[in-house]
């Protein structure tokens, strides 16, 4: 009796463990075939996802260039305003230590002649390379620009005045801080060109030399907005300028 039992309850557990062996070889093999079911799934969807997958990326990569446009373009801008605000404080140390010049300055040179055909031209002064003058030097009068040294000798130098139809330097209109060209007409007038119609231009508004170029300095004080000279299908207009020193009567220069 007992060793039948025993016999029974030996085949129970040998067929127990045959059967749980046969469950954990089929979910083994099973396994590797939900693998390669899966992985080939993965294949097929691949092809539809591929389109999304790069328009995704192309997104991502937009949304960054853009927001480092933005960052770029604000720091352009701050840039800019630093920039004008500098060259306004600079202007302002140049057009007090060229007003504090004058008269009082040892670099003060006397007109020695002002020939009547050139007289809206040129200028010969007493100074020149023995006094350290040299070409392109700015000259003043009343502490306003009125030119530049075109030639210069050991004793005297001759001045280009801005009345000259030759003479162009670039300046800034300080209260909108719009570049253009100073020019004469080489009668006696001094004019603005290229300023963009429609920037609030206004009489009495200062012009000073803009900081471009190698000659002149920027902030060198020429005169004020006069009114307007003529609108050109272009899209620019040209100012009349009112110089600040007295162009058709001086005897002595400061440079």
């Amino acid at each position: 009796m007992d060793n039948s039992r025993n016999n029974t309850r030996e085949f129970v557990h040998g067929l127990t463990a045959l059967i749980l062996a046969l469950f954990l070889l089929g979910v083994s093999s099973g396994l590797g075939v939900m693998k390669s079911i899966v992985d080939l799934w993965g294949a097929v969807l691949f092809i539809p996802e591929y389109p999304a997958v790069v328009m995704r990326e192309i997104y991502l990569g937009w949304r960054s260039w853009s927001r480092d446009k933005n960052l770029l373009a604000s720091e352009v801008t701050r840039l800019r305003n630093e920039n004008a605000s500098l060259r306004l404080e600079l202007a302002k140390i140049a057009g007090e230590r060229v007003f504090s010049d004058d008269k009082n300055n040892a670099n003060t040179a006397r007109v020695t002649l002002r020939a009547p055909m050139s007289w809206w031209s040129e200028i010969r002064i007493d100074r020149g390379s023995k006094d350290n003058i040299t070409q392109g030097l700015p000259v003043f009068s009343g502490g306003y620009l009125i030119g530049r040294v075109s030639t210069v000798s050991m004793l005297s130098s001759w001045a280009e005045l801005i009345t000259s139809s030759s003479f162009m330097i670039p300046a800034v209109i300080e209260e909108t801080r719009e570049l253009g060209v100073v020019a004469g007409d080489g009668s006696g007038s001094v004019l603005l060109r290229y300023i963009p119609a429609g920037r609030g231009v206004r009489a009495g508004m200062k012009v000073s030399t803009a900081m471009i170029g190698e000659e002149l300095p920027p902030g060198l004080p020429i005169g004020q907005i006069a009114g307007e000279f003529n609108i050109g299908t272009d899209g620019y207009t040209t100012y009349r300028i009112e110089p600040g020193a007295d162009l058709s009567r001086f005897y002595t220069v400061n440079y």
